[in-house]
């Protein structure tokens, strides 16, 4: 073989190996960004299902304007670990908590987030009264 020869295919090789690593780069990065979606999508069906119960009168089962977060873990439809708050499924673990008259709800998903050593989090607060919801991306 000749000089050319060589560097053309050592040339290949560095091209096809640059590139290996940019499309492993690329795919990581875009499962981090689904699972973040995916978890405030969740997070999202879970407030709307915990609105729901909240404006439900109590003799119909709801919360009569009011959280109860194990009564309302029988309105997810999921399996509800009624010892940690908490509901898991394929994207993640979302954990409730009350404050007066607000539900938070933590969603940690399953992928690294972007800091690269904590999974992705993100947090929803939702308020009884006047149904606000707001939402933080924390990694």
């Amino acid at each position: 073989m000749g000089y050319q020869q060589v560097l053309m295919l050592f040339l290949s090789v560095v091209i096809i190996g640059i590139s290996v690593t940019v499309g492993i780069t690329i795919y990581i990065h875009e499962m981090t960004r689904i699972n973040r979606q995916s978890i405030i999508s969740d997070m999202n069906i879970f407030a709307g299902i915990a609105n729901t119960f909240y404006k439900t009168p109590a003799n119909m089962g709801g919360g009569d304007r009011t959280w109860d977060v194990d009564k309302m873990g029988m309105w997810f439809g999921y399996n509800y670990d009624a010892d940690n708050n908490s509901i898991s499924n394929s994207n993640g673990t979302y954990t409730f908590s009350l404050s007066d008259d607000i539900l938070t709800i933590v969603g940690i998903g399953n992928s690294i987030g972007n800091d690269g050593s904590e999974n992705v989090r993100a947090t929803l607060i939702l308020t009884g009264q006047n149904c606000e919801i707001v939402t933080a991306i924390n990694n």
